[in-house]
């Protein structure tokens, strides 16, 4: 029988209590990936059928899945690690809790970028349901695109789906780097 270290251990019972505790279904940490989006998606939509979730409330949170995981694998910062190596590692978890959703995202950026997105964030939660749908068809017609080739209408379309405000944090690692997280809630529709 092979020896395995019990700090090994413990830290994944750790984790896994954790995970359990929080009703976690699915959780990531690494390189995003145009492939892993896929499976996570295809993940998330088995995991769903498998508790027979409600036709609506499944289309609802896969599409803000959609939105998401989008936002990460676009709009995320190439930041250089302490060897230098470009870092595209983030982290991803999705639990159900209470009849609601819960989507956690989060990844670094550069803090240059922190009061830019900032701004974009608290604009969105600053809008009423009738003012989001308006700014996105705005900002759809408008044409205008970020740095990143997106029109910034991922957060909207996120805030306009969940009917929540976007609930985020930037955390400063250094003067160069910070962690951004951002966290949605999708609750069970109305009967």
């Amino acid at each position: 029988m092979p020896v395995v270290s019990s700090s090994i251990m413990v830290d994944a019972f750790s984790i896994y209590d954790k995970m359990e505790r929080n009703n976690i279904l699915l959780s990531f940490k690494g390189d995003i990936t145009s492939e892993l989006l896929t499976s996570i998606l295809q993940i998330m939509e088995n995991k769903m059928d498998n508790m027979q979730e409600e036709p609506k409330m499944k289309k609802k949170v896969y599409n803000v899945l959609v939105e998401c995981l989008q936002n990460l694998y676009h709009h995320m910062d190439d930041v250089a690690d302490a060897t230098g190596d470009i870092n595209r590692s983030a982290i991803f978890m999705i639990g159900k809790a209470n009849n609601a959703y819960t989507i956690t995202t989060g990844n670094y950026i550069l803090s240059e970028n922190v009061n830019g997105l900032k701004g974009r964030l608290d604009e969105v939660n600053a809008l009423t349901k009738e003012e989001l749908k308006e700014y996105y068809k705005k900002v759809l017609n408008n044409g205008e695109m970020s740095l990143k080739g997106g029109g910034g209408l991922g957060m909207i379309d996120i805030a306009r789906k969940t009917g929540e405000k976007l609930e985020y944090n930037f955390l400063e690692i250094d003067n160069k780097v910070s962690f951004f997280t951002l966290n949605i809630k999708i609750n069970q529709l109305p009967l």
